[in-house]
């Protein structure tokens, strides 16, 4: 069984009568990246607070590494690395100045090569000698990443890292991120639905201070919709098509789409590939299959079905 590196039990936060976080559990084990979503206001940004010792929670526990993050505060700082979506930069300080700072403040033994390892997996090398206020915004961003990871922690909280970043930068950091699981445990929070699907191994999404779903992100869909979906395009339509896919053994239901010509979505129970069985009467029935495959909710879908209140009528 996996190690659990962040354990996280009925967590709770509130500011008064308004309350950020409502009971919110859930664990994410050594190695995995975990995509954290919700919608602005959701309480991602509060979890990660309490999640880096920013701010204790209400009630509930939170424990990284095996440390309570709260009694054992210090030790948990040790072996996490934070990025927040507002940089903390000091602009009058050179790249590697601001790097050696940080990794004094973690007690790095060998700084100079830490810091070293860390811009060159940001590809901040040739930046190293330039004042912070002059780099570019996706430059400073990328400075911040190179402090989160300058002391090589076991965990690594990333609130939006690649906000800011061209497409040839957003590419490189989202490699370098799927090249630190494994040795990293990563917490991902971003608004970028597609860079959770390319990234993460584990999706949660919370909303309203609660989290409403958990699971990998091409079975969220499955989940979300209660079914699975196959689309099968036919050469040879005929009228009498849905009804004997009806008949398959699992299909709860097939409509004709508007896709393409001799286009259909077959409704299956969940859990059960019943592509086999559908490509078979195919055959036989010889309609021509020109197109089968299984059709997921996007990622994008799954988040607004989750994530949306519908106003009443």
């Amino acid at each position: 069984m996996a190690e659990v590196m962040i354990d996280v039990q009925n967590l709770v936060k509130d500011y008064g009568t308004y309350v950020a976080l409502r009971e919110v559990s859930f664990n994410v084990q050594k190695g995995e990246v975990l995509g954290f979503l919700g919608p602005n206001g959701a309480g991602k940004t509060t979890t990660m607070r309490i999640l880096t010792g920013y701010m204790p929670p209400s009630s509930g526990t939170a424990r990284v590494a095996g440390y309570d993050v709260f009694a054992d505060s210090m030790e948990v700082r040790k072996r996490i690395g934070y990025l927040p979506e507002t940089v903390p930069l000091y602009p009058e300080m050179s790249v590697w100045d601001y790097l050696d700072f940080s990794a004094r403040l973690r007690h790095v033994a060998d700084s100079d090569n830490a810091i070293e390892r860390a811009m060159e997996l940001t590809n901040i090398t040739d930046r190293a000698d330039q004042l912070i206020g002059k780099l570019s915004k996706g430059y400073r961003q990328r400075v911040g990443l190179a402090q989160a990871i300058v002391h090589e922690p076991e965990v690594l909280i990333l609130d939006e890292p690649t906000i800011g970043l061209d497409p040839k930068q957003i590419i490189e950091v989202r490699k370098l991120i799927k090249s630190l699981a494994g040795e990293h445990t990563v917490i991902l929070s971003t608004h970028i639905l597609p860079e959770v699907s390319q990234v993460c191994s584990r999706v949660l999404i919370i909303n309203e201070g609660k989290i409403v779903a958990e699971d990998t992100p091409a079975r969220l869909g499955e989940r979300v919709r209660g079914a699975e979906h196959v689309f099968l395009q036919v050469a040879q339509a005929a009228p009498e098509i849905p009804t004997e896919l009806e008949k398959v053994k699992g299909v709860l239901g097939v409509k004709a789409t508007d896709a393409a010509p001799g286009a259909f979505e077959i409704e299956t129970n969940l859990g059960s590939d019943r592509r086999a069985d559908i490509a078979a009467l195919a055959v036989q029935r010889g309609w021509g299959v020109l197109e089968l495959r299984p059709v997921g909710l996007s990622l994008e879908e799954v988040f607004l079905k989750l994530t949306t209140t519908e106003e009443p009528q």
